[in-house]
């Protein structure tokens, strides 16, 4: 009984799909129509610049987008991200120096976490050599994120929102055979 009402399911979500599809018609160069769908691309090439500039220099898309409120923003990031690289690097460097002192077997060098034991003192370095390269790639990360925005906004600084974009969700009862079936209409108006 569940696979036959699965079937049923199947079918009638396939039954409400419709399609849509254009004439592809290839324009004469003479014509009007050519010229403008030129046109219209060579506007959609402006999308481009922003994520290029934003490559070349973090931060300079959203400026060719007049998003200044973000240079902080982004500056403020990689400031911060460069801090803990630092932070995360210098305490590597002390537990290293602190392991090369303790495994030595030079009575001069000494080592500056005598509690420590040298497992311990291998943990911490790996700790903060682990944490220091995850803040590397985060940056590689955060320099891609603030080119996907640069190019994002690029497109949708141009999207219009009139009044005529509706949205309504509402309950739908259908009978098929001696079933009856529930279901959720959705429908997007543009």
């Amino acid at each position: 009984m569940i696979y036959m009402n699965s079937k049923y399911f199947i079918f009638i979500i396939f039954l409400n799909f419709s399609g849509f599809s254009q004439d592809l018609v290839s324009p004469d160069s003479l014509s009007s129509n050519f010229l403008d769908s030129n046109l219209i691309n060579n506007q959609n090439s402006n999308y481009n610049k922003a994520p290029l500039l934003s490559a070349i220099l973090p931060g300079l898309g959203q400026v060719y987008n007049k998003q200044y409120w973000k240079l902080p923003v982004i500056y403020g990031g990689y400031l911060l991200i460069g801090h803990y690289i630092k932070f995360n690097n210098n305490m590597y460097k002390e537990f290293r120096g602190a392991l090369i002192a303790q495994t030595d077997d030079n009575e001069l060098t000494i080592n500056p976490y005598p509690n420590f034991s040298e497992s311990s003192l291998e943990r911490n370095m790996e700790y903060w050599r682990r944490n220091r390269d995850l803040l590397i790639i985060f940056t590689g990360v955060y320099y891609i994120l603030n080119i996907v925005d640069a190019h994002v906004f690029s497109h949708l600084n141009d999207f219009d929102i009139g009044n005529d974009i509706s949205f309504s969700l509402s309950p739908k009862i259908s009978k098929f055979g001696y079933n009856h079936n529930f279901g959720i209409s959705l429908k997007f108006k543009f």
